[in-house]
């Protein structure tokens, strides 16, 4: 029995009438868009949940001892980072958690960077909290996403910029950042005295072989000058249980973050976050690396497909999420636009680019944390896509 039967990641999973966001659409329409699986969660989580609900009682909870072992046992076995314990800090989530920072450790209408095209929700923990963007857009060459530092730098030297918002693996282009070139940037971030903030939750949904590295771990300059935001919620598909964490390494960065977090109520668990979590990071490992082969099949499917059945239209090759990101320029048409009239169509829901900033005026995202029979009905629709749009 191969890991992929015991598991059955090919099992649909009726989301419809389950009050999830992603599914809350009409019945001929398939959402691929907001980034959470249509998987059920490793066996292990399912287990340790339904033990806690059996309890029936769901009072306030604490931070045990376990919630930290189970962290610091996950970063060392699988990312080679030891992460000591006070430097963990429970929180509901990461936007809630990066909103808090922004708000602890930035003044109104101080400048924070990111390099787009970037997770969307970047541009409302800043913008809603009366900060200001400051775009550092990626370069993107010969199908590939690189760092023009010149450009960073330039940026980050500007004395209203006192916050960079790191996306480590990046999300949406898939890239996972080398030792060498997060290096450069902490040192770029240190020599401005601007801190980091890396959002790290991506970080366990590499393909087969391929392994991250953690911003902190780089170097003391990085170690000293970041909060690390973590969480088993995408791994694991766990993001409405609202469990997360922050690593912060300097102790004075450490206690304002955690002052933050305490006067924005984000730092309190509910009564399944504790569970959840520390079952996924002791039990949860073969679940998870069955996971990132199946999904990065999908991926697989999908660059071929895209190649053989829809030409015009490229797939930026990724090595972390479970996300595509479709190269539609040669359509000549705004990503919002096109994902507009697919779904019309054909009822596929991908996102718009244009959301990430950068240039993603041009391309489309698509979700591929799916069973295959609906990676596949993606991919046929997506087709009937461009070629509508096309003959119009």
């Amino acid at each position: 029995m191969s890991r992929f039967d015991r598991f059955d990641f090919d099992k649909t999973v009726d989301r419809r009438r389950s009050n999830s966001m992603k599914w809350d659409v009409a019945e001929n329409e398939l959402p691929m868009w907001v980034a959470d699986m249509d998987f059920q969660t490793a066996p292990a989580v399912r287990q340790a949940i339904q033990k806690r609900a059996e309890h029936g009682v769901f009072g306030y909870t604490i931070v045990p001892d376990a919630w930290y072992e189970a962290y610091m046992g996950w970063w060392k076995m699988r990312h080679e980072f030891e992460i000591k314990k006070n430097w963990l800090i429970f929180c509901t989530g990461v936007v809630p958690a990066i909103s808090s920072m922004v708000r602890k450790l930035t003044t109104p209408a101080e400048k924070v960077l990111i390099q787009t095209p970037v997770y969307n929700i970047f541009f409302n923990s800043i913008l809603n909290n009366g900060r200001v963007v400051l775009e550092s857009p990626l370069v993107y060459e010969n199908g590939a996403y690189g760092i023009d530092f010149d450009d960073l730098e330039e940026k980050l030297s500007d004395p209203q910029t006192t916050l960079m918002i790191l996306c480590n693996p990046h999300n949406p282009v898939g890239k996972i950042w080398d030792r060498g070139t997060l290096e450069r940037i902490g040192d770029l971030c240190w020599k401005h005295h601007v801190r980091v903030i890396s959002d790290e939750i991506h970080c366990d949904l590499t393909a087969p072989g391929c392994s991250y590295v953690p911003f902190a771990s780089v170097s003391e300059k990085c170690r000293e000058n970041s909060i690390t935001c973590i969480a088993p919620t995408k791994a694991f598909n766990l993001a409405g249980l609202q469990t997360a964490a922050v690593v912060v390494p300097n102790p004075v960065l450490r206690h304002k973050v955690w002052r933050g977090l305490n006067t924005d109520e984000v730092a309190e668990p509910n009564a399944f976050a504790m569970d959840a979590a520390i079952a996924a990071f002791t039990e949860g490992g073969e679940w998870l690396d069955a996971l990132r082969e199946y999904v990065f099949e999908n991926k697989r499917l999908v660059e071929e497909y895209v190649k053989k059945e829809i030409p015009g239209i490229s797939v930026v090759p990724s090595q972390a999420t479970y996300l595509s990101w479709l190269d539609c320029t040669s359509l000549s048409v705004p990503a919002e636009e096109l994902a507009a009239f697919i779904r019309e169509k054909t009822g596929l829901y991908l996102s718009s680019g244009e959301q990430y900033g950068g240039q993603g005026k041009w391309f489309l995202r698509m979700n591929l944390a799916c069973p295959r029979s609906a990676a596949e009905d993606g991919l046929d629709r997506l087709k009937r896509g461009i070629q509508a749009f096309r003959s119009r």
